[in-house]
């Protein structure tokens, strides 16, 4: 079959690491995929709460509220879990621990180190992280605080130089902006950005916003997005 004349301006997610990035990992599934992650002696892994579904019998599990978690008491009154799944290896040899996509999708390796130690991303991307990966909100459920931007979209940043694991709905597609390139997008599909990105919120018009709520968001700069074809509230209201 021939090429189509015209092609997508995003590309399929690949996973890129700095040559001293040794956390080992095996990514497994079709449609709801689980990720195994190798954690070394006196590492520690923090994933979101319920994704566990395996771990080797040298790993300690705590259920442990995280000082970084800032606005948490926030997060819980508006249903949030202010929790999180720590595996903890105190032995000498290396344990593994098998955390489990919380819905149909694409699970996502992210090497903090590549993108300035900080990330955006949707408060339903974040799956686990390694080692010095810090999850914290980005906007507290406060009027006094919503501005119309990135946070009310992108609901938590990650910090650190570790590794992190993200997950999105259906297909996953990661978009490299050039400098001073715009494009538009459901704001919904969006998963992750790097803070590098001037983010702005705008409906198409009065009517269809009132009507449908839709969101499209205008990205602008030199940095990496990356979208999912199947956002999360999409997937639970067919379901």
């Amino acid at each position: 079959m021939a090429a189509p004349f015209f092609s997508t301006p995003f590309q399929p997610y690949v996973y890129q690491s700095q040559q001293g990035s040794v956390t080992a990992f095996q990514i497994s599934g079709g449609d709801v995929q689980v990720l195994q992650v190798m954690v070394k002696s006196q590492d520690k892994l923090t994933a979101k709460p319920g994704t566990m579904c395996y771990m080797s019998g040298n790993m300690q599990m705590d259920n442990n509220y995280l000082p970084e978690n800032d606005g948490g008491v926030w997060q819980w009154i508006f249903g949030k879990s202010v929790s999180s799944t720590v595996f903890f290896n105190p032995g000498s040899d290396d344990g593994y621990v098998g955390i489990a996509a919380p819905f149909p999708g694409r699970i996502l390796p992210v090497d903090l180190a590549n993108f300035g130690g900080e990330l955006l991303c949707q408060s339903d991307a974040f799956l686990c992280s390694v080692n010095d990966v810090s999850v914290t909100s980005t906007v507290e459920p406060r009027p006094r605080n919503i501005e119309i931007g990135a946070e009310i979209i992108l609901k938590q940043k990650l910090r650190g130089q570790g590794m992190a694991f993200l997950v999105g709905g259906g297909s996953v597609m990661q978009k490299i902006l050039a400098p001073r390139e715009v494009i538009t997008v459901d704001a919904a599909c969006i998963v992750a950005m790097t803070t590098a990105i001037n983010f702005q919120l705008k409906s198409p018009n009065q009517v269809r916003r009132a009507v449908f709520g839709v969101l499209f968001s205008f990205r602008v700069c030199p940095s990496i997005g990356s979208r999912n074809g199947l956002p999360v509230d999409q997937w639970r209201a067919q379901v």
